[in-house]
């Protein structure tokens, strides 16, 4: 499994557990069991190789991670969603700018470019082109805002 596979699950998890209010470790959990997990190959190719220790890791840090931060992460999306009213983006949309904010604020080891670019290519899955710019252009707002500002040094 890649990177970018773990990503797209922990993506897909956050946005179950968001939907059903599920504990997010215990859905984890349950999930990734064998018998489970084992049943989901047949839903496509995403689910065809079970996640290697450090793969699992991601995904739990990252569906535990988006959901205590979520209330955070909800308002960084609405402060740089120029022109979209929050109740007009799509739970799918949500959960992927969740998903690359939290990478980029809270897991140094991830690269932030990678993250937000992922992002924007898994979209390309999920929503139409419109939806995409939007993702885009709110992570890249993201970052120049909270990011890059805090690179900078003070004049």
């Amino acid at each position: 499994m890649t990177r970018t596979a773990a990503r797209e699950i922990a993506i897909q998890l956050g946005f179950a557990v968001a939907g059903a209010g599920q504990d997010p470790a215990a859905a984890t959990a349950d999930f990734f069991e064998p018998e489970h997990y084992a049943t989901l190959a047949a839903e496509g190719e995403l689910y065809q190789d079970p996640p290697s220790e450090r793969e699992l890791d991601f995904i739990s840090r990252s569906v535990v991670g988006v959901a205590e931060h979520r209330e955070e992460l909800d308002g960084l999306i609405g402060k740089y969603a120029k022109g979209w009213r929050t109740e007009r983006i799509s739970r799918t949309a949500a959960a992927i700018l969740r998903q690359a904010m939290f990478e980029v604020l809270y897991m140094p080891d991830v690269p932030d470019k990678a993250s937000m670019d992922e992002a924007v290519e898994l979209a390309k899955g999920y929503e139409d082109r419109d939806v995409v710019s939007f993702i885009n252009g709110v992570l890249g707002g993201f970052y120049r805002g909270e990011i890059e500002k805090e690179d900078k040094p003070d004049d």
